[in-house]
C-alpha cells in the first residue's frame, strides 16, 4: 500500500502571519487538500507560535472531525510540559516527537536515542495513555541498535528525517547512497515491529525512489516542497501529484 500524505501546514502558517490578517487561510486549504485526498494535516506549534499558533490547533481539530473523521491529527514537537499539555487538548492521532531547540528554524536531526532514553520514554508513557500514536524522529542512518530503543520505549513508529536525501537534488550518486541508509534504517524499524513514517525536504522528484526503497512506507509529512508546488498548481492538484509520486494510483 503506498504511503499516506499528510500535508504540513506550517508554511502556510508562516505565510499568514506576514501580516496581521487570517489569510492564507489554514483551515480552508487544510480543507482543500482533505478533499483532494490527503490522509492528514500535520502542524508544529513552537513556543513562539512563529508559525502555527495555539489559536490554531481547535480550529483544525474541528475540521477533521466535522468533515473529515477519517482523517489523523499529526502533531510535531519536542516534548516540553506545555507541549505535552497542546497535545492532550488537541487529542491528535499521532504525535511526532522532534529533537528541535526553540531556536531552530526547522528539524534538521533525529534523536540520540542512547542519551535521551529516560527522558523520551516518560514523554512517551504519558502520550500513550492518552490513546495517541507516537513516532520519534530519527537520522536515517542504518543504526539498527538505535532502533531497538526506539522500540523499548514503548513508540510505535520511527520518522526518518530525509533531509540529507531532500538535499542531494542536484547529486544523484550521493543521494542514493543515503536512500540506502534510509532504507537500512527503514528494514531495522521492520525487524523489530515498527512503524516507518519519513519527513522533510521530500518532493515530488524524490519521492518515488524512497517509495520502491521502502515500500511499506506508513506515512510522509511534507510541507515546504507542497506549500512551494501549490503556488504553482493550486493546492488540490498538488496534492494529487504528491499520492502520485507515492506511488498511489488516482
Amino acid at each position: 500500500m503506498p504511503a499516506k500524505l499528510s500535508v504540513n501546514i506550517n508554511a502556510i502558517a508562516m505565510l499568514r502571519n506576514r501580516r496581521d490578517l487570517p489569510w492564507p487561510n489554514l483551515e480552508a486549504l487544510g480543507r482543500i487538500a482533505l478533499q483532494a485526498g490527503a490522509y492528514g494535516l500535520t502542524v508544529h506549534p513552537r513556543p513562539d507560535q512563529r508559525h502555527i499558533r495555539f489559536s490554531d490547533l481547535p480550529v483544525i481539530r474541528a475540521l477533521i472531525d466535522d468533515e473529515f473523521p477519517q482523517a489523523e491529527f499529526n502533531i510535531e514537537g519536542y516534548p516540553t510540559d506545555d507541549f505535552l499539555a497542546l497535545c492532550e487538548a488537541s487529542e491528535p492521532e499521532q504525535v511526532t516527537l522532534v529533537p528541535d531547540d526553540p531556536s531552530q528554524a526547522t528539524s534538521d536531526h533525529g534523536w540520540d536515542f542512547r542519551k535521551h532514553r529516560s527522558f523520551l520514554e516518560t514523554a512517551v508513557g504519558k502520550l500513550k495513555k492518552k490513546g495517541c500514536r507516537v513516532s520519534l524522529f530519527a537520522d536515517g542512518d542504518g543504526d539498527a541498535e538505535a532502533v531497538k530503543i526506539v522500540r523499548d520505549l514503548g513508540a510505535d513508529r520511527i520518522e526518518l528525517y530525509t533531509g540529507p536525501y531532500g538535499g542531494c537534488y542536484d547529486d544523484p550518486v550521493r543521494g542514493k547512497a543515503i536512500l540506502e541508509k534510509l532504507g537500512e534504517t527503514a528494514d531495522a524499524a521492520f525487524a523489530v515491529g515498527l512503524g516507518v513514517n519519513a519527513g522533510h525536504d521530500l518532493t515530488v522528484g524524490n519521492l518515488p525512489a524512497l517509495a520502491v526503497r521502502i515500500p511499506d512506507l506508513a506515512e510522509v509529512s511534507i510541507g515546504h516542497a507542497l506549500t512551494a508546488d501549490a503556488l504553482e498548481y493550486g493546492m488540490a492538484e498538488t496534492v494529487r501529484r504528491f499520492r502520485r509520486a507515492c506511488g498511489e494510483t488516482i
